[in-house]
């Protein structure tokens, strides 16, 4: 009588439903060797790249060596991490060259810009006197004489600053009630209707128009209601709201379908109107977010040049009523000053102005967005624990 003997577990043939305790017993499975590395090797590979780099930007250009560098950063990275710790880690680290140069390359414009800016503009736009200063009176004499040491250099800023505020300002009262309202128009009572559906189409068409489309638009409408040609504060207003309605729509719409839908229920089921739910329990809870979004949609149109020359123009003095008379703004006076020099043959004090025009308002625009940071930061609900 023969018995069949049964193998021992530790011999038995791994099944291919079978949890198993290794990787490579599964059938078609090719494990990939890892081996530690320490991570000075990355800084090796960065400091060969950024020899190779200054080598290459002696012998030819700036550009050129910046792009050796780094594909010797990245290809070393590569090879090293391969032979050392395996083709896993050799490919990781090289995925992690890659990203870190994307993000570079994608830093770079803004920082070269801002560079450009500041050191262009830092000196003018810091001097009391132009922040006070309006150009009023100011001529191609002037510079000249600045220009030769004979005077003092004069004409400012500061009317260019009050249009910006006053424009934008406006344009904010009209913009932040519509959009708001249609937003609380989307989540809260269409549902699926056609209107829903058709005022969303409208709102992406308008996302995407060109602002010189919004300051024809204004130009025309001022110009049909109170004579051709009128150009006011409001009529800008009116453009850069065009351009500001669909921000604000699209961002209120998404900060009001955060807000948990058990709120709005417990609400109702306490007996609370809709509107009065929407007042007193949507709108706070989301109350961040709409901030927020509304000083983004801010620091979006307030550097708005093409409607604002079309719907506003330019003046050189001071002008604090928006339905009377051009108004200038920074963005339309530092391109007046680029564009049409007071003196054509000295260009560097007109060149001063406009740089220092920018600078402010890149100034103004990282505050909007920092406040906006701030608000979102402050008014978040708060969570226990």
């Amino acid at each position: 009588m023969s018995t069949s003997t049964k193998p021992a577990p530790s011999e038995q043939e791994p099944h291919p439903g079978r949890n198993t305790t290794r990787l490579d017993e599964w059938e078609g499975v090719t494990s990939s060797p890892v081996r530690p590395a320490s991570k000075r090797l990355v800084w090796a590979c960065a400091a060969a790249g950024v020899v190779v780099g200054a080598v290459v930007w002696l012998v030819s250009n700036l550009g050129l060596g910046v792009v050796a560098g780094y594909l010797t950063y990245t290809s070393s990275t590569y090879v090293i991490y391969r032979r050392v710790a395996g083709r896993r880690v050799g490919l990781d680290q090289l995925m992690r060259a890659l990203v870190y140069g994307a993000f570079a390359l994608a830093l770079l414009p803004l920082i070269s810009v801002l560079l450009t800016v500041l050191v262009n503009g830092v000196v003018r736009a810091t001097d009391p006197d132009f922040l006070q200063q309006t150009m009023n009176g100011i001529t191609g004499l002037a510079d000249q004489q600045y220009a030769a040491g004979e005077a003092p250099f004069i004409g400012g800023v500061y009317h260019a600053i009050l249009g910006t505020l006053i424009i934008t300002a406006l344009a904010a009262l009209i913009s932040v009630p519509i959009g708001m309202f249609a937003a609380i128009y989307l989540v809260e009572y269409a549902g699926l209707a056609r209107l829903t559906r058709l005022l969303r189409f409208f709102v992406d068409v308008m996302t995407g128009i060109p602002s010189i489309v919004a300051g024809l638009f204004a130009f025309a409408l001022f110009g049909a209601i109170f004579g051709v040609g009128t150009k006011n504060a409001m009529a800008g207003a009116i453009a850069l709201s065009v351009l500001m309605i669909p921000t604000v729509v699209r961002n209120s719409e998404e900060m009001l379908r955060i807000v948990p839908n058990e709120l709005r229920e417990a609400s109702l089921a306490l007996g609370v109107p809709k509107w009065r739910t929407i007042y007193k329990v949507v709108l706070p809870t989301a109350a961040s977010g709409l901030a927020s979004g509304v000083t983004l949609a801010i620091a979006r149109v307030i550097g708005e040049t093409a409607p604002l020359l079309v719907a506003v123009g330019g003046f050189y003095a001071l002008n604090t009523n928006p339905l009377t008379g051009p108004m200038q703004t920074l963005a339309v006076y530092a391109y007046e000053m680029f564009t049409k020099p007071l003196n054509p043959g000295v260009r560097d004090p007109s060149l001063e102005r406009a740089w220092a025009a920018a600078l402010i308002l890149v100034v103004i625009v990282i505050a909007l967005n920092l406040t906006a940071r701030l608000i979102a930061k402050v008014f978040a609900p708060k969570t226990s624990g």
